[in-house]
């Protein structure tokens, strides 16, 4: 009994000399101005509901120009009212830094300062910030893992809390949160248009982006290019926004829709499957794309300029944005007198799906319903195997899909833009280098397009524009080292972009670009030996034959040879071998020039 006793007065002993320390410990926090660590809790966003659609304007932005017309036109269609901000500026990335965080990666500050500026321009032009805040939201995509881009959800609110726009909306593409209300039909409605719309969209964008820099630097006329695509893009946003929707109930013969009406299941089945193939087949969208195809084959380009082949890759903002975030690079690049091709979004969502799929199958072992079944136990397999093809099954199948209608919109857009390159031999590539399952900014993607571009000699030069201190830049370039160790002939030049340095990176550009430039031209040197063709012979032969000068004449691609002005010089020799007219001529005029 005693020990008892003494158990318990040893207890309340051992608690009150807890209780002093804990007491101790919040004071000298206390005095030390070290606020009390509390549990983060996501703030409650205000949602953004159907009745609000009439007066408030979704706003976007962090593309191409192209990529971001043709969006706002699926917006606009589907009856929203949508508004893309401006290319982002350095003042913009000043901004991002003054209102947000320390520490944030480059499209960050921009992207972020971006939206904080427009809204201040809102309001110089009379609008109150409560007017702001009620009528406009801002819709973006959002991510998780390792990259800081996964939080640039909580940096744009903290920006715009220190801007003065407390409670301004910020919609994810990743959430629900923010976009469906929690009771009612959502402000902003996934519908089967809208998204045929969407793919359709940056599907357009993509090819349209790529055959800008297809055409531009061997354009006759300056400014042509420019002028040419601006029509038509405006010819397919018009097409976009202002195409009828198609409804079964209004396809439909008079005598069929009571029973459609009946059986309301089947009329909602047929009625999917009739927009999707009204998006995508529909006569309205078929003749945009083929007049503008039109249009754009119209132009005169020469093709006998010799200039370097550059291949944009590195992290998705900064290879994509065309303004200050990426110093101008791409109009920088051009006016070097280089060819840049440039990486689509049609790549970068096919590799996010690929991961997806492949990181199920790393899974599939510890998540398998069965754990380690015996060779015999069949049925437990089977089981496991279809939870498997439940998860990839569907990533297969829309991947394939999504490649199919990219190139299918090349096709029809002249197909002389790239084809997405299969994600599955990227991963090959870059293997013995980089993990596919490594995740940050591009992954492997990065280390195999320079392999995939360098050994298919698609390009002279790699170049990667990411931001400073990104994950590409971390985990990718001491990786890419090696790649360019096992590579000798290869030219990779890793850029890390911020809101300063212009200078030194475009002088780094124009030291790498010196290389590109005596690539390009002993390559073309060496195809004008091989043919014994002269380039005055090359020229002759293209003036007599106008349909070579067309922007979107498809010239074969030959193996070994990078240059745009290598391959047409390759295939313009191949037909004046194959043109009997021409060699007939050929020994007239030599014959008489022996004679004189």
């Amino acid at each position: 009994m005693p020990a008892l006793n003494q158990e318990v007065i040893q207890t309340e002993f051992e608690m009150e000399i807890q209780a002093r320390i804990d007491a101790e410990r919040a004071r000298l926090r206390a005095e030390a101005g070290l606020a009390r660590m509390r549990e983060f809790k996501k703030p409650v966003e205000r949602t953004f509901t159907a009745p609000e659609r009439d007066h408030v304007t979704i706003l976007f932005g962090g593309l191409t120009w192209k990529h971001e017309e043709m969006i706002k036109a699926v917006f606009r269609g589907s009856g929203y009212r949508c508004e893309n901000i401006p290319t982002p500026v350095v003042a913009d990335f000043q901004a991002g830094k003054e209102f947000g965080n320390n520490g944030q990666c480059n499209p960050t500050y921009f992207t972020v300062g971006n939206l904080v500026r427009h809204l201040q321009k809102l309001e110089r032009e009379g609008l109150t910030r409560q007017q702001i805040i009620d009528n406009y939201v801002f819709f973006t995509a959002g991510s998780c893992g390792p990259c800081r881009f996964g939080m640039y959800e909580a940096e744009y609110r903290f920006a715009l809390q220190n801007a003065g726009f407390d409670g301004f909306r910020v919609l994810l593409f990743q959430q629900t949160d923010g976009i469906k209300a929690a009771s009612g039909e959502p402000g902003l409605k996934f519908s089967v248009d809208f998204g045929m719309g969407m793919l359709n969209a940056l599907n357009l964008g993509d090819v349209i982006n790529e055959l800008v820099y297809q055409i531009r630097p061997f354009e006759t006329t300056k400014g042509e290019t420019d002028r040419v695509i601006r029509e038509s893009v405006t010819t397919l946003t018009d097409t976009l926004r202002d195409r009828k929707r198609w409804h079964i109930m209004d396809a439909s013969p008079t005598w069929a829709r009571p029973w459609l009406e009946k059986h309301g299941k089947i009329a909602g089945i047929g009625c999917t499957l009739g927009k999707v193939a009204h998006n995508l087949y529909g006569h309205e969208y078929i003749d945009a794309l083929h007049t503008c195809r039109d249009s754009i084959d119209a132009i005169e380009v020469d093709r006998l300029r010799v200039k370097p082949v550059i291949k944009i890759t590195g992290e998705f903002w900064a290879q994509t944005t065309e303004g200050d975030g990426n110093f101008n690079m791409f109009a920088f690049l051009e006016k070097e007198g280089a060819q840049v091709l440039v990486e689509s979004i049609a790549t970068w969502i096919a590799y996010m799906m690929y991961v997806a799929k492949e990181g199920a199958k790393a899974r599939a072992d510890a998540q398998a319903p069965h754990r380690d079944p015996k060779w015999y136990e069949v049925k437990k397999r089977l089981v496991n195997e279809f939870a498997l093809f439940k998860k990839t099954g569907g990533l297969s199948a829309g991947s394939a899909m999504w490649t199919y209608f990219y190139h299918r919109t090349i096709r029809h857009m002249g197909d002389t833009a790239h084809r997405l390159v299969p994600q599955k031999e990227l991963s090959r590539l870059a293997h013995p280098f980089y993990h596919q399952l490594a995740r940050g900014g591009e992954g492997f993607m990065e280390v195999g397009k320079n392999v995939y571009y360098t050994v298919n000699h698609l390009c002279h030069m790699v170049l990667a524009l990411k931001p400073f201190g990104c994950m590409p830049s971390t985990q990718s370039d001491a990786v890419q080292s090696g790649v360019v160790s096992k590579y000798k002939d290869m030219i990779f030049l890793p850029i890390e972009t911020s809101g300063e340095g212009e200078v030194n990176a475009h002088s780094r550009v124009q030291m790498a670009l010196a290389e590109a430039r005596a690539k390009a031209r002993a390559e073309f040197e060496s195809v004008l030996s091989k043919t014994g063709k002269s380039l005055e012979d090359l020229r002759g032969y293209v003036e007599d034959h106008p349909h070579l000068r067309r922007a979107l004449y498809k010239v074969p691609h030959r193996d070994g040879v990078a240059g745009a002005a290598a391959q047409f010089a390759w295939h313009v020799s191949d037909l004046m071998n194959q043109d009997v007219a021409y060699r007939r001529r050929s020994r007239e005029a030599l014959s008489a020039q022996r004679v004189a």
